[in-house]
């Protein structure tokens, strides 16, 4: 019998059956069923708007069930709120670190656990009960540091241990891994699999999903609000678990073809051209032009400048050093309003904190993009349902009620709407940064296409990613980015992902033995 075997005889951790959920207009969960075993790694999948969220919103207390019972080491549960599932021992870590980063990494591990003495916190013992809560997780570092002056992997890894400080036997990963680089989510993966070997079960939610092959013993795929099925991890291939999760053969998705061989006219004057544009002691000054018709992907590592560049075309940041065309002319952008009044518009990626206003419905965001550059002037309510009613389809948003809420959306679904908005106004350049981070194949490869079709109507666009095959796919040039500075520009046709890294990690070394001779 194999340790997965093992692990899922007897009676699940969590059973979760015939679990129906429904809000005005949409049912997000149909009798939905769910197991969880302690000591597994079980990686919730589906696209975007297929009830992921949903489901863990109702094994953590945040949402009631309209129908279907919930049981938690064989104990039947009612959920009022987070804190009736905690109590049960269900955790979360969400994406965005839910974390005070203004306080220490102690205060935010022990965060009412802290240690008491005569009735007040006796804070070295708070700091050393949180050294060894961390030291469990092999993460050995200074708790009296501000968590503000860590990484976002040390933050995730400080969440984990502050879920960990109560007796928990649930604990779910709301996709950790959406800004970690490769060692950082190693990291991650040996402290999942030492709680595992400890008998914690973790649900693990993810987008990657050579990431789900790699760490999970089973996985539920969902798909729109219903379940499809729970499958052993290693009997199932990536293109048949795509092809569950789409609920069509891979082979069967229209193809994106490659947009590199598109030609474009350089001859002409660009829609936006930057010349020694920088920002002291954030990015050195930098010269790139985008011309009619053109994808121009940034490219580099994370912290290497790709959104600190895209932040000054768009006017969010000024610039200090060099100047900026328009058309030709040349123009101060000082402000993402100015940049919107002069057809330049910018999807954040941080979409949560700099994209969607949450409390607003669909349509209401939509129409933000377009009353932001009309200024005082309205937007007839006519004209803004029709442009509404035009992008919603256009774009596959869903569910298709335009006073749905919008944080009740998938974070594909919520992207495609901010999509929506900068379309809305009829730009001449669409800066988009990492524009399908966190959302799943479906949502992508929507996106992605529309991103290539209104390239090829004439539409500029500035492209970042993490994802180099996405930039590549996509761009016809590519501005490289390493340390805050520009080290060069591809055409996306001469080259493939190795040739890009390659080119990064040659220029890394030319610059130490430059240094190196200096001294």
């Amino acid at each position: 019998m194999s340790s997965l075997d093992a692990a899922t005889t007897g009676d699940p951790l969590v059973a979760m059956r015939g679990i129906t959920i429904q809000f005005p207009g949409v049912k997000a969960l149909d009798d939905v069923d769910f197991h969880l075993w302690a000591g597994e790694i079980h990686a919730l999948l589906g696209e975007n708007g297929a009830g992921k969220s949903t489901l863990i919103k109702a094994l953590t207390g945040e949402y009631s069930v309209d129908a279907g019972t919930i049981s938690v080491a064989g104990e039947h549960r009612v959920f009022h709120g987070t804190a009736d599932a905690q109590a049960a021992g269900v955790s979360t870590v969400y994406q965005e670190v839910n974390l005070c980063t203004n306080l220490s990494v102690g205060e935010n591990v022990m965060l009412g656990h802290e240690s008491r003495r005569a009735g007040r916190i006796d804070w070295r013992a708070t700091h050393r009960a949180a050294a060894q809560h961390l030291e469990s997780l092999g993460v050995r570092i200074d708790t009296r540091t501000a968590l503000a002056t860590h990484s976002i992997a040390v933050q995730q890894l400080v969440a984990i241990s502050r879920a960990m400080v109560t007796d928990v036997k649930v604990l779910v990963l709301d996709e950790p891994t959406s800004s970690l680089d490769r060692s950082e989510v190693e990291q991650l993966f040996s402290v999942m699999r030492d709680l595992r070997s400890r008998g914690v079960a973790i649900l693990f939610v993810s987008h990657f999903l050579d990431q789900v092959f790699e760490i999970s013993d089973r996985c539920t795929v969902l798909r729109n609000g219903r379940l499809v099925g729970e499958y052993p991890v290693d009997s199932l291939s990536p293109g048949l678990l795509v092809s569950l999760m789409l609920g069509r053969e891979l082979e069967d998705l229209a193809a994106l073809s490659s947009a590199s061989e598109r030609q474009i006219d350089r001859t002409s004057t660009p829609v936006v051209r930057a010349t020694g544009t920088g920002r002291k002691g954030v990015i050195e000054p930098a010269d790139i032009d985008v011309y009619p018709g053109e994808v121009v992907g940034i490219a580099g590592l994370l912290g290497s400048g790709r959104t600190e560049l895209a932040r000054l075309l768009a006017g969010a940041d000024r610039a200090d050093t060099g100047h900026i065309e328009v058309d030709g002319a040349v123009t101060r952008l000082t402000s993402p309003r100015s940049a919107i009044g002069h057809g330049i518009v910018f999807s954040s990626e941080d979409r949560r904190a700099e994209g969607i206003l949450p409390d607003l419905t669909v349509a209401e965001n939509i129409v933000l993009g377009i009353q932001a550059r009309r200024g005082w002037r309205k937007v007839r309510k006519a004209e803004q349902d029709a442009v509404v009613a035009e992008y919603i389809d256009a774009l596959g948003v869903r569910p298709t009620n335009p006073n749905t809420l919008i944080r009740n959306l998938s974070g594909g679904n919520q992207q495609k709407v901010l999509l929506a908005r900068w379309l809305a106004t009829a730009p001449k350049l669409l800066i988009l940064d990492e524009p399908t981070r966190g959302i799943d194949v479906g949502a992508k490869s929507d996106i992605q296409r529309k991103v290539a079709e209104l390239a090829e109507r004439g539409l500029s666009v500035v492209f970042i990613s993490s994802e180099l095959e996405e930039v590549l796919r996509l761009s016809q040039r590519i501005v490289v980015m390493r340390d805050r500075r520009k080290i060069g520009e591809l055409f996306s046709h001469d080259v493939d992902v190795d040739d890009v890294i390659d080119f990064i990690a040659q220029e890394a070394q030319e610059s130490q033995t430059s240094t190196e001779s200096a001294a």
